[in-house]
Protein backbone atom coordinates (compact mmCIF):
# COMPACT_ATOMS: atom_id res chain seq x y z
CA UNK A 1 0.00 0.00 0.00
CA UNK A 2 1.47 3.39 -0.72
CA UNK A 3 1.98 5.66 1.82
CA UNK A 4 -0.93 8.37 1.34
CA UNK A 5 0.39 11.53 3.35
CA UNK A 6 3.99 12.48 3.51
CA UNK A 7 6.48 12.39 6.88
CA UNK A 8 7.25 16.19 7.95
CA UNK A 9 10.77 15.75 8.17
CA UNK A 10 12.42 16.03 11.34
CA UNK A 11 14.25 19.11 11.07
CA UNK A 12 11.54 21.09 9.40
CA UNK A 13 9.74 21.16 13.06
CA UNK A 14 10.50 22.91 16.26
CA UNK A 15 12.42 21.48 19.18
CA UNK A 16 9.65 20.81 21.31
CA UNK A 17 7.90 18.72 18.81
CA UNK A 18 11.33 17.35 17.72
CA UNK A 19 11.82 15.83 21.47
CA UNK A 20 8.16 14.39 21.31
CA UNK A 21 9.72 12.38 17.94
CA UNK A 22 12.74 11.35 19.37
CA UNK A 23 10.38 10.31 22.77
CA UNK A 24 8.56 8.66 19.96
CA UNK A 25 11.50 6.82 18.60
CA UNK A 26 13.17 5.67 22.22
CA UNK A 27 9.68 4.73 24.39
CA UNK A 28 6.88 4.17 21.17
CA UNK A 29 3.23 3.66 21.72
CA UNK A 30 3.28 5.68 19.51
CA UNK A 31 5.89 5.13 17.28
CA UNK A 32 7.52 8.27 15.42
CA UNK A 33 6.06 7.57 12.08
CA UNK A 34 2.56 8.34 12.97
CA UNK A 35 3.84 11.45 14.72
CA UNK A 36 5.55 12.55 11.82
CA UNK A 37 2.60 12.69 10.09
CA UNK A 38 0.44 14.35 12.54
CA UNK A 39 3.00 17.48 12.16
CA UNK A 40 1.46 18.74 9.43
CA UNK A 41 -0.87 20.19 11.60
CA UNK A 42 0.76 21.49 14.73
CA UNK A 43 -2.82 21.56 16.32
CA UNK A 44 -3.65 17.77 15.51
CA UNK A 45 -0.07 16.92 16.26
CA UNK A 46 -0.46 17.88 20.08
CA UNK A 47 -4.19 17.60 20.96
CA UNK A 48 -3.12 13.81 19.95
CA UNK A 49 0.11 13.53 22.24
CA UNK A 50 -1.35 15.55 25.39
CA UNK A 51 -4.63 13.67 24.91
CA UNK A 52 -2.54 10.47 24.87
CA UNK A 53 -0.67 11.47 27.73
CA UNK A 54 -3.44 12.40 29.65
CA UNK A 55 -5.81 9.66 28.94
CA UNK A 56 -3.15 6.16 28.27
CA UNK A 57 0.06 7.01 29.96
CA UNK A 58 -1.43 8.69 32.91
CA UNK A 59 -5.05 8.75 34.49
CA UNK A 60 -7.00 6.96 37.11
CA UNK A 61 -7.47 3.64 34.91
CA UNK A 62 -5.16 0.74 34.97
CA UNK A 63 -2.48 1.36 32.25
CA UNK A 64 -2.79 -2.35 31.57
CA UNK A 65 -6.26 -2.59 31.07
CA UNK A 66 -5.93 0.46 27.99
CA UNK A 67 -3.02 -1.18 26.17
CA UNK A 68 -5.23 -4.67 26.12
CA UNK A 69 -7.73 -2.28 24.27
CA UNK A 70 -5.65 -0.43 22.33
CA UNK A 71 -5.05 -3.73 20.77
CA UNK A 72 -8.02 -5.09 20.68
CA UNK A 73 -9.00 -1.85 18.45
CA UNK A 74 -6.45 -2.48 16.40
CA UNK A 75 -7.12 -6.09 15.86
CA UNK A 76 -10.55 -5.00 15.33
CA UNK A 77 -10.14 -2.53 12.99
CA UNK A 78 -6.63 -4.27 11.43
CA UNK A 79 -4.25 -1.53 12.10
CA UNK A 80 -1.54 -3.04 11.31
CA UNK A 81 0.84 0.09 12.43
CA UNK A 82 -0.34 0.26 15.53
CA UNK A 83 -1.33 -3.68 16.40
CA UNK A 84 2.62 -4.25 15.76
CA UNK A 85 3.39 -2.25 18.78
CA UNK A 86 3.20 -2.64 22.32
CA UNK A 87 3.37 -0.14 25.32
CA UNK A 88 6.85 -0.40 27.63
CA UNK A 89 4.46 0.11 30.42
CA UNK A 90 1.84 -2.19 30.33
CA UNK A 91 4.81 -5.33 29.54
CA UNK A 92 7.27 -3.58 32.63
CA UNK A 93 4.06 -4.18 34.71
CA UNK A 94 3.55 -7.84 33.34
CA UNK A 95 0.73 -7.89 30.59
CA UNK A 96 2.33 -11.10 28.65
CA UNK A 97 2.21 -11.32 25.15
CA UNK A 98 -0.03 -14.51 24.95
CA UNK A 99 -2.53 -11.81 26.50
CA UNK A 100 -2.71 -10.12 23.19
CA UNK A 101 -2.83 -13.27 20.54
CA UNK A 102 -6.68 -14.39 21.73
CA UNK A 103 -8.26 -10.87 22.19
CA UNK A 104 -10.98 -10.94 19.52
CA UNK A 105 -12.06 -14.22 21.19
CA UNK A 106 -11.72 -13.19 24.99
CA UNK A 107 -14.87 -13.85 25.79
CA UNK A 108 -14.03 -17.67 25.29
CA UNK A 109 -10.61 -17.03 26.26
CA UNK A 110 -9.13 -18.02 29.88
CA UNK A 111 -6.12 -16.09 29.96
CA UNK A 112 -8.17 -12.80 30.89
CA UNK A 113 -9.04 -11.77 34.13
CA UNK A 114 -13.19 -10.91 34.69
CA UNK A 115 -11.98 -7.09 35.08
CA UNK A 116 -10.23 -7.32 31.41
CA UNK A 117 -13.09 -8.83 29.87
CA UNK A 118 -15.14 -6.21 31.47
CA UNK A 119 -13.04 -3.47 29.61
CA UNK A 120 -13.02 -5.16 26.73
CA UNK A 121 -16.22 -6.01 26.00
CA UNK A 122 -16.53 -2.12 26.70
CA UNK A 123 -14.22 -2.17 23.38
CA UNK A 124 -16.20 -4.40 21.70
CA UNK A 125 -19.38 -2.30 22.32
CA UNK A 126 -17.57 1.33 21.30
CA UNK A 127 -16.29 -0.13 18.21
CA UNK A 128 -19.71 -2.42 17.04
CA UNK A 129 -22.17 -0.90 18.76
CA UNK A 130 -24.33 -2.16 21.68
CA UNK A 131 -25.90 -4.89 19.83
CA UNK A 132 -22.50 -6.99 19.53
CA UNK A 133 -22.56 -7.69 23.98
CA UNK A 134 -24.76 -8.35 25.98
CA UNK A 135 -25.32 -5.00 27.20
CA UNK A 136 -26.58 -5.38 30.54
CA UNK A 137 -23.77 -7.80 31.20
CA UNK A 138 -21.30 -5.26 30.19
CA UNK A 139 -22.98 -2.55 32.03
CA UNK A 140 -23.19 -4.77 35.45
CA UNK A 141 -19.35 -5.65 34.96
CA UNK A 142 -18.03 -2.89 34.30
CA UNK A 143 -20.12 -0.92 37.45
CA UNK A 144 -18.79 -4.15 39.15
CA UNK A 145 -15.00 -3.65 38.91
CA UNK A 146 -14.54 0.59 37.77
CA UNK A 147 -15.66 3.81 39.15
CA UNK A 148 -17.79 5.96 36.70
CA UNK A 149 -14.41 8.24 36.64
CA UNK A 150 -12.59 4.93 35.39
CA UNK A 151 -14.99 4.40 32.76
CA UNK A 152 -15.20 7.84 31.55
CA UNK A 153 -11.52 7.74 31.15
CA UNK A 154 -11.22 4.26 29.05
CA UNK A 155 -14.29 5.28 27.23
CA UNK A 156 -12.76 8.13 26.07
CA UNK A 157 -9.24 6.07 25.53
CA UNK A 158 -11.44 3.89 23.70
CA UNK A 159 -13.00 6.18 21.34
CA UNK A 160 -9.52 8.50 20.35
CA UNK A 161 -7.55 4.99 19.87
CA UNK A 162 -10.57 4.16 17.23
CA UNK A 163 -10.85 6.59 15.48
CA UNK A 164 -6.73 7.02 15.56
CA UNK A 165 -5.96 4.07 13.78
CA UNK A 166 -9.38 4.10 11.85
CA UNK A 167 -7.22 6.98 10.19
CA UNK A 168 -3.41 5.49 10.19
CA UNK A 169 -4.94 2.41 8.76
CA UNK A 170 -5.57 4.51 5.72
CA UNK A 171 -2.04 6.18 5.25
CA UNK A 172 0.50 3.22 4.17
CA UNK A 173 3.02 3.88 6.67
CA UNK A 174 5.28 1.26 8.31
CA UNK A 175 7.78 1.02 11.30
CA UNK A 176 11.57 1.70 10.79
CA UNK A 177 10.86 4.66 8.48
CA UNK A 178 11.24 7.11 10.33
CA UNK A 179 13.92 8.25 13.00
CA UNK A 180 14.90 4.82 11.86
CA UNK A 181 17.20 2.77 14.38
CA UNK A 182 15.44 1.71 17.58
CA UNK A 183 13.49 -1.35 18.02
CA UNK A 184 11.87 0.63 21.18
CA UNK A 185 7.97 -0.95 21.72
CA UNK A 186 7.78 -2.93 18.86
CA UNK A 187 6.05 -6.11 19.04
CA UNK A 188 8.54 -9.60 19.19
CA UNK A 189 9.38 -10.47 16.06
CA UNK A 190 9.43 -6.69 14.71
CA UNK A 191 12.07 -5.20 16.17
CA UNK A 192 14.14 -4.39 12.58
CA UNK A 193 12.79 -3.68 9.33
CA UNK A 194 13.80 -7.34 8.02
CA UNK A 195 12.28 -9.07 10.91
CA UNK A 196 9.27 -7.19 10.66
CA UNK A 197 9.09 -8.18 6.78
CA UNK A 198 9.68 -11.76 8.01
CA UNK A 199 7.22 -11.36 10.45
CA UNK A 200 4.19 -10.63 8.29
CA UNK A 201 4.96 -12.94 5.56
CA UNK A 202 4.71 -15.66 8.44
CA UNK A 203 1.40 -18.34 8.21
CA UNK A 204 0.12 -17.02 11.78
CA UNK A 205 0.81 -13.74 11.39
CA UNK A 206 -2.61 -11.53 12.48
CA UNK A 207 -3.12 -9.60 9.95
CA UNK A 208 -2.74 -12.38 7.39
CA UNK A 209 -5.23 -13.38 5.02
CA UNK A 210 -5.44 -16.64 6.76
CA UNK A 211 -5.91 -14.73 9.61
Amino acid sequence: MPQRISYVPFDDVDERMQAELVRCAEHGTPRPESSAIRAHSERSFWFFADSWQKIFREGVMDHSLKELCRVYISRTVTCEFCGNQRSETATASGLQEMQYDDLLNFEASDVYTDEQKAALRYAQAIAWGPASVDEDLMWAKLREHFTEEQMVELGCFIGLTFGQQSWIRLLGIEHHQYLAGTAAAMAPGFESEDELVQSKQRDDYWAGASS
